[in-house]
């Protein structure tokens, strides 16, 4: 009997190398690290929950799959659940970007020989692609699947060596993602025309309000502009 996951998780999954030794943080009735593991007789994965229903779940899981050699159920807050040194590559997805990146930062001691963090923000992922280059991290890859009518992004980054140069990444590559601006897959497209339309929308009523905050017009209106420049070459 194989594991099914969703489209989402199947391209995290395919971020991870073979024989990944890795932490799913909200694991979600541990789907993902069974995925991965019945794949990969090599992985090992912890999968994290922090709530004692989805937690419960995920044993259970683990269980049907006979997978108990290789994926883990720890109940606990974020990277709270893992020992320092612990884990090869750690994935957060299916949260916001504000609470990926809070889980990044207070658990920032738990990471020194992570290599690779995959996230799956389903909303700002500029608040993650922030903290991985305030923190030593670069974006290797990315992609943005489509799925129930809602677009996900996912990011995949690998710490830096010392000998390597940080790249130093603008406003607008912030935003969009420096690799989703130069793929530019069907889902982007769609992605970006709806978030213009609904900024459209916020500006309408700043220009109606009596007291507007002026940076913050300024800022939705050159992220507006954005928006539309990136769109304008869909095929």
């Amino acid at each position: 009997m194989n594991v099914k996951i969703s489209k989402r998780l199947e391209q995290v999954a395919s971020f991870l190398p073979k024989g990944a030794i890795f932490a799913d943080i909200g694991s979600d009735h541990a789907y993902l690290p069974c995925y991965v593991c019945q794949k990969d007789p090599m992985a090992v994965a912890i999968a994290g929950e922090v709530n004692k229903g989805p937690y419960q779940r995920a044993v259970e899981t683990v269980q049907a799959y006979s997978l108990q050699g290789q994926v883990e159920v720890r109940l606990g807050n974020g990277l709270e659940i893992i020992q320092t040194n612990e884990v090869q590559q750690v994935v957060i997805a299916g949260m916001g970007g504000t609470l990926i990146r809070d889980i990044l930062d207070r658990g920032q001691d738990k990471l020194p020989t992570t290599d690779q963090i995959i996230a799956q923000p389903n909303v700002d992922a500029r608040a993650v692609r922030k903290w991985l280059g305030i923190h030593g991290f670069t974006i290797t890859d990315e992609d943005i699947i489509e799925e129930n009518g809602h677009c996900y992004e996912i990011i995949n980054a690998k710490r830096l060596r010392i000998f390597e140069k940080q790249h130093i990444m603008d406003e607008k590559a912030l935003l969009f993602g420096p690799i989703l601006l130069r793929k530019k897959p069907p889902a982007f497209y769609k992605k970006w025309a709806q978030e213009a339309n609904k900024l459209e929308r916020v500006l309408e009523q700043m220009n109606q309000a009596t007291k507007v905050d002026q940076t913050k017009q300024e800022q939705f209106m050159q992220e507006w502009k954005w928006m539309k420049e990136v769109t304008k070459d869909e095929k």
